[in-house]
């Protein structure tokens, strides 16, 4: 009978696996450098120093620890994971701190009449309100929205399906990319400059505002446009064409409701990035206390000019305003971001 032999008691034992901490080890350094934190608030330290030294020390003692116990692997995962979270808070702070003070500050201030009355009086004792730059801003941005959208997406279309890098498509996207670093205020220096030497001096009008805002809106459209089309795999255009279907149609019928998704996300946060221009339409839209509808003829207001000029007056009613306007600003804009991804979901090609 065949018998197993025991390993010599002197052969090193080779562990298959290692020790780790505890499974709430990140709770309870949490809680350490928390309670380290409020001691600093106790001896005099500021809130900000005090966050800041607690999140060092986090940073810190988990890592030792780690490095104690489960050594050297362990400890730089784990740091490394505490600065990705640690970035995280940083960049979400002043977000979530934005949004308090102004939901804090405005929200108070919406009513009825705050948002169906303008700053034009016909009575002495009439109540103001944001009505006239509620519809500025709306229709200067759709107006910027129907030039930018069209001329970005065909540019994009041209760059991926027909430039295919030639010198064409180089000198745009150049032109492109110099167009996504130009300051608002040049946008508006332009158009300015444009209709006064159409129409003559002091010419103000909310299709003006639309065109300054169009030519920072452009080059977001074309790049994101661009980047969802590239996404798209060449399978689908090469299956169309060996199905007979023309470029164009294949264009149109499968490879943008494809992108579709991607192209409104940046439509969308292109209209974002310029609702809340100031600069430009000082220049060239101008303000008044009136509802003005027509966008070819007059000054008009937009919620961030009316925001500028009430906190140039600086009085207390000026600031509620101000800060009213700021809530309803932000709120439209997450009303078109959620728009977007309704609109997307809805228009996504079907998986499965």
């Amino acid at each position: 009978m065949t018998t197993l032999e025991q390993a010599p008691a002197d052969r090193a034992h080779i562990p298959l696996t290692h020790p780790r901490l505890p499974q709430r080890a990140e709770w309870i350094v949490a809680a350490i450098a928390a309670a380290f934190g409020a001691l600093l608030l106790v001896l005099g330290v500021g809130t900000v120093g005090a966050a800041i030294l607690a999140g060092i020390s986090f940073l810190v003692v988990l890592p030792v620890w780690s490095l104690a116990i489960e050594g050297r692997r362990g400890a730089t995962d784990r740091l490394m994971t505490g600065l990705i979270w640690t970035t995280f808070i940083v960049a979400i702070v002043p977000l979530a701190s934005l949004l308090w003070r102004v939901i804090d500050q405005g929200a108070g201030r919406i009513d009825g009449t705050f948002l169906s009355y303008s700053f034009f009086k016909t009575q002495i004792d009439q109540p103001v309100g944001i009505y006239h730059a509620i519809i500025g801003t709306l229709l200067v941005t759709l107006g910027a929205a129907l030039i930018s959208v069209p001329v970005g997406v065909m540019a994009a279309v041209y760059l991926v399906e027909y430039g295919k890098k030639n010198k064409i498509a180089k000198v745009i996207t150049f032109l492109v990319d110099v167009m996504t670093g130009i300051p608002s205020i040049v946008a508006g220096l332009f158009a300015f400059a444009v209709f006064t030497l159409i129409f003559g001096p002091a010419y103000v009008s909310g299709f003006g505002g639309s065109v300054a805002l169009s030519l920072l809106m452009i080059p977001i459209v074309v790049r994101a446009t661009e980047e969802m089309l590239m996404l798209v795999p060449d399978e689908l255009r090469e299956a169309a064409y060996a199905l007979g279907t023309p470029k164009w149609k294949t264009i149109v019928r499968i490879v943008l409701p494809t992108a579709l998704g991607g192209i409104l996300t940046g439509i969308t946060l292109a209209t974002s990035r310029v609702i809340g221009e100031t600069a430009p339409l000082l220049l060239i839209a101008g303000a008044t206390d009136r509802t003005n509808m027509n966008p070819f003829d007059g000054a008009m207001t937009t919620l961030p000019v009316l925001i500028y000029g009430q906190n140039v007056r600086g009085d207390a009613p000026a600031e509620a305003i101000a800060w009213g306007a700021a809530f309803i600003l932000i709120l439209i804009v997450m009303v078109l971001n959620l728009v977007a991804r309704i609109v997307g979901k809805i228009f996504a090609p079907k998986k499965g």
